[in-house]
């Protein structure tokens, strides 16, 4: 019986670590391909990990943490809290906002965004 609440426990904590991980991906823009290309991973290893089908391991989530650019504990961060941790909405926003903005190529058409949020922001 203790064994069985084991492995429930152990499968909550990978299910969470691949929450995270999915989390921080998204934060910084990039896809699962980007990912699982940065960690020499296909993309199918990438998505099983990002929802818990396979444990990462330490190795690997030494890799990730390095590749995302967070300490590993980011990925323990709020375990065994009821609420998961969520990046608040301004954030996600703010983001996706810098990454379609990187991916204007016409110079006019990014000195023009830049123009129309001062001009929202009122400065």
């Amino acid at each position: 019986m203790a064994k069985l609440a084991r492995g429930r426990s152990s499968e909550k904590i990978d299910n969470h670590v691949g929450a995270r991980i999915r989390e921080r991906r998204v934060m910084l823009g990039l896809t699962q391909q980007q990912l699982a290309e940065m960690i020499g991973v296909t993309y199918q290893q990438a998505h099983k990990y990002e929802r818990g089908v396979n444990r990462v391991s330490a190795g690997r989530l030494y890799e990730i943490a390095h590749m995302l650019n967070a300490p590993i504990a980011y990925f323990y961060e709020a375990i065994g809290e009821d609420k998961p941790l969520k990046v608040p909405t301004h954030q996600r926003m703010w983001l996706e906002i810098a990454r379609n903005f990187t991916e204007i190529q016409n110079e006019k058409h990014q000195e023009a965004v830049r123009q129309l949020a001062r001009v929202l922001a009122g400065h």
